[in-house]
């Protein structure tokens, strides 16, 4: 089992460590954080530059879209003029909007012109200080310009309006997603040459969930996925920078045919303790999967065993939907009441599940109430047995998904409502089975399906989407299970999975 490149001990490389502080320390805060403006810490860039192999062609071109103070650009750079021959040429194109950023950036590149042309190499830069979504779209559109070789990126991480301007032109080059990441992902590969190999790290929502379906197909049709890096602990590559989601170093080929994927894993940024395994696409990517989910191993010892015959059933086959909460509160405002008064009925959240069963109406800030009329029944449900799951975890949560049974005689009504954190399995919009019930969250809560759930999913989030793509056990072994449950007194994690583990 080979392994990637260690960083190497650069010494421009690791001086500009104390550039990204110096960098770091005169950025306007509020307007690091409107542009995503997070700089690659030296050691990690040193590990993505040492992911790219075609370092054999006479000219290369870089592109670094979100260059910042070029710390991708130099390790990418170091990289070649160690690894290149004599009179090989390289071009930079790098993007930066920021002028306190590209002060520092066109250092960066005089430095490495000065290098190259010493060890008998040909380098030429160019900095381009406009968006790089609305340049690069209208390139694609007009088909000028160069076609990148390769590309190194950091890119930032923003929401995009739906009625925004780059919206419109990424959907006008055929790209639909709705952050400002995916969308540099996407821009870039699109304006690479055929073989052309992109590195990038970047938050890991974009292998789950609904709202990135497109782009992920976007991305299949137009190139292979050929290597992701998992960190093992969470937001450790950036931890200077107090960023939140957990990140990912990808590699993707354009234009290529999808082979097996290699996965690397390290605690954290220095990559000391880096280990890798090769795995077949169709572990990655599951066939047949139509939201096109990105399955990564939890760790290089996890192996590929096949799945428990008891993860097998869709909810289909169980006859259950799962649901988000249809109750958005700020749109039934004028409807929402904080305690039960005559004509309400029970409203849901979050926090009357806390204490590990539902509690109403509690003593939380949020609301309990909410009027019924003619106005608000179509958002409600009739009382009855539900599991719900909060589509919120904290970090400290010791699972993400987190599952509970609604008993219908804890509430005082025929009818209830659910807030929109949380997740809601029915049957048709009525409640099911009460040892079903208990079976699906027992299942739920179990350690296995937490492991399940984080190799395709790297966030706190738990969407619906995500629920309907599990695999569940088969209804009779749910209703043995819920029926042995409901017998407990009271279950503990342990007893939880112990229980599983006869059966997986």
């Amino acid at each position: 089992m080979s392994t990637p490149p260690a960083p190497h001990p650069a010494s421009q490389i690791l001086s500009l460590d104390a550039v990204r502080a110096k960098a770091n320390h005169v950025l306007d805060p509020e307007t690091k954080g409107i542009l995503g403006q997070f700089m690659t810490p030296s050691r990690v860039a040193e590990f993505m530059a040492g992911l790219f192999t075609r370092w054999d062609l006479p000219e290369v071109r870089l592109l670094d879209a979100g260059a910042g103070v070029g710390s991708l650009t130099a390790a990418f750079l170091e990289t070649w003029i160690t690894r290149g021959k004599r009179r090989d040429r390289a071009k930079v194109t790098a993007y930066e909007l920021d002028p306190i950023m590209g002060g520092f950036l066109k250092e960066t590149l005089a430095h490495y012109r000065d290098s190259a042309q010493v060890r008998g190499r040909f380098l030429t830069t160019e900095i381009i200080s406009r968006d790089f979504v609305a340049q690069a779209a209208q390139q694609i559109q007009l088909q000028f310009g160069t076609r990148y070789t390769h590309a190194i990126l950091n890119p930032p991480y923003r929401k995009i309006g739906a009625a925004s301007s780059t919206r419109r032109e990424l959907r006008e080059i055929g790209i639909e997603t709705v952050n400002l990441y995916t969308a540099f992902l996407a821009v870039a590969i699109a304006l690479m040459e055929p073989g052309g190999e992109l590195v990038a790290i970047v938050p890991r929502s974009f292998c789950n969930g609904a709202y990135y379906r497109p782009f992920r197909a976007w991305m299949r049709r137009h190139g292979a996925l050929a290597h992701l890096h998992l960190f093992e602990r969470r937001d450790r590559a950036f931890k200077d920078d107090g960023v939140l989601q957990e990140n990912i170093i990808v590699r993707w080929v354009r234009d290529a045919k999808q082979d097996d994927v290699r996965v690397s894993w390290s605690s954290n940024g220095t990559f000391a303790d880096l280990q890798l395994r090769q795995h077949p696409h169709e572990s990655i990517v599951k066939p047949g999967d139509p939201e096109g989910f990105i399955h990564i191993p939890l760790h290089a010892q996890e192996d590929s065993r096949p799945a428990s015959p008891l993860f097998t059933c869709t909810l289909d086959d169980l006859g259950v939907t799962v649901s988000t909460g249809p109750v958005v509160d700020f749109r039934l405002k004028e409807h929402i009441r904080q305690v039960p008064e005559a004509g309400t009925v029970p409203l849901l959240y979050p926090q009357h599940f806390a204490g590990g069963g539902l509690r109403y109406p509690g003593t939380g800030k949020k609301p309990s109430a909410i009027v019924m009329n003619d106005e608000t029944r179509r958002w409600l449900l009739p009382n009855g047995w539900y599991v719900i799951t909060k589509r919120f975890t904290s970090k400290e949560e010791r699972r993400r998904v987190v599952a509970h049974v609604i008993n219908p005689d804890v509430l005082p009504s025929s009818w209830l409502g659910l807030e929109n954190h949380i997740n809601v399995f029915h049957q048709g919009k009525q409640g099911i089975d009460p040892d079903l019930a208990h079976g699906l969250s027992l299942f739920l809560n179990s350690t296995r399906v937490d492991d399940c759930f984080r190799v395709f999913s790297g966030h706190t989030q738990v969407n619906a989407t995500d629920l309907r793509t599990l695999r569940y056990p088969p209804h009779a072994f749910l209703l043995r299970l819920g029926r042995w449950a409901r017998a407990q007194p009271s279950l503990s994690q342990a007893e939880i999975d112990g229980h599983m583990e006869k059966h997986t």
